[in-house]
């Protein structure tokens, strides 16, 4: 009897790994729909016959629409359950990528780019919903760290496997390949995942829900915490999903795969990094510091690697006409680290709120993450096209020092 209950548990235990492993399929799919255009932007502007700064304001339709849609899929999954909304969020993926295939021009790409927004919002929150229904604390945080982690092999098969793809079959290939991506993870999520019932926790409609994170976002604890996390995670976003590849191809005169090979180098530094903080927070206990010390360290570096540029100051510096690709190498690795510290704010917001409203806190700091990302987005865009993109990197390393020192004044303590 004890065998065939042991048997039974260990069974179930895999059957729930399976299930966050297909699940997490799919958030590793998302990053690699939302990072496609740093390798592939300059085709796509040429074959829809606009400016590369033009199509990069564009694209922040999807980060906007990922953005609003954060709530109401949150809520969808309270309602109906994980299961039947991740197969309808695939579906949609599927659709959006095969639209983005095959635009034709800026309009019907940015409706691509809208239904994969909408549709890979939830890739994040459907593996980490089940995880909370179904594990511990204990190993909610060790699947938590793995679910991000899978997720994250998206952005390293964005970088020089999809720049093998972009210069073999050209830069719709990546999005076909998505959207045979998409089927697979939709039929391995249907063979893997258990239709659980719904909970109904929350009745209220999307609207209410969104209007009661907004007004809790803006409250006086996490106005320090929302500051950095709109500058945060979209500076990392920003230049791995879309500036870093222009950079590296057209100012420092690497291949599409050399410089595929750097933002892998970037990506494994944004996986290697949350561990480290991590061991790093654990071990100082000085949360703060810590987030605000490592945002101030990714500032600067952002402002060395855009006066790498030529004729720029640390060129002159050193008396060269450009610096190295190696010299943006190393940059990019530190920037992936010191930007790390995102999750951090996440336990911070926990601190400083009461626990009936931990869980609006923590779709505060979501919902701030990515619509900073949308906008950071459209904003270089406007700062490539008006100045240039050393221009871009030195406006973001001064978002983020201006949202390290709002975070520093609202979090000082008495």
């Amino acid at each position: 009897m004890e065998t065939a209950a042991t048997n039974d548990a260990g069974g179930a235990t895999r059957a729930l790994i399976f299930a966050l492993v297909a699940l997490a399929c799919g958030h590793m799919l998302s990053t690699l729909l939302r990072t496609i255009p740093a390798i592939s932007l300059d085709l796509m502007a040429a074959d829809f016959h606009v400016k590369p700064q033009a199509l990069a304001s564009l694209t922040s339709v999807y980060h906007f629409a990922f953005a609003a849609a954060q709530i109401p899929v949150g809520a969808a999954m309270d309602r109906f359950g994980v299961r039947p909304v991740s197969l309808g969020l695939l579906a949609g993926t599927v659709f959006g990528a095969v639209a983005s295939g095959f635009a034709t021009g800026p309009e019907s790409f940015a409706v691509g780019q809208l239904m994969l927004g909408v549709a890979t919002s939830g890739m994040l929150m459907c593996p980490m919903t089940l995880a909370a229904k179904q594990l511990s604390a204990a190993r909610f945080g060790l699947w938590s760290g793995a679910i991000l982690s899978i997720g994250n092999i998206g952005m390293l098969l964005s970088s020089s496997p999809l720049a093998f793809v972009v210069d073999t079959w050209g830069w719709r290939a990546g999005f076909w390949i998505s959207a045979a991506g998409g089927v697979a993870v939709a039929l391995a999520v249907f063979a893997l995942v258990p239709n659980q019932p719904a909970e109904h926790k929350d009745h209220s409609s999307p609207l209410s829900q969104m209007i009661e994170v907004l007004r809790l976002g803006l409250s006086r604890p996490l106005r320090g915490l929302i500051a950095l996390a709109l500058v945060s995670l979209a500076t990392s976003l920003v230049l791995r999903g879309l500036w870093g590849g222009p950079w590296l191809m057209d100012v420092k005169g690497l291949s599409r795969i050399e410089a595929g090979n750097q933002l892998g180098a970037f990506t494994l530094a944004m996986i290697v990094g949350p561990l480290l903080i991590g061991m790093i927070d654990r071990r100082l206990g000085r949360r703060r510091e810590l987030v605000a010390g490592s945002h101030l360290a990714g500032a600067l570096l952002l402002a060395l690697m855009a006066l790498g540029a030529p004729h720029f100051a640390v060129s002159a510096l050193f008396g060269v006409a450009v610096m190295p690709p190696q010299y943006d190498l190393v940059l990019f690795v530190l920037i992936g680290l010191a930007t790390s510290a995102q999750p951090l704010l996440f336990g911070m917001s926990r601190q400083l709120v009461d626990a009936q409203v931990a869980g609006k806190a923590l779709a505060a700091i979501n919902l701030a993450f990515f619509l900073g990302a949308a906008l950071m987005q459209s904003l270089t865009g406007a700062v490539a096209a008006l100045a240039g993109l050393p221009a871009v990197l030195l406006f973001m390393a001064a978002a983020l020092l201006f949202g390290t020192l709002i975070f520093l004044a609202y979090t000082r303590t008495a």
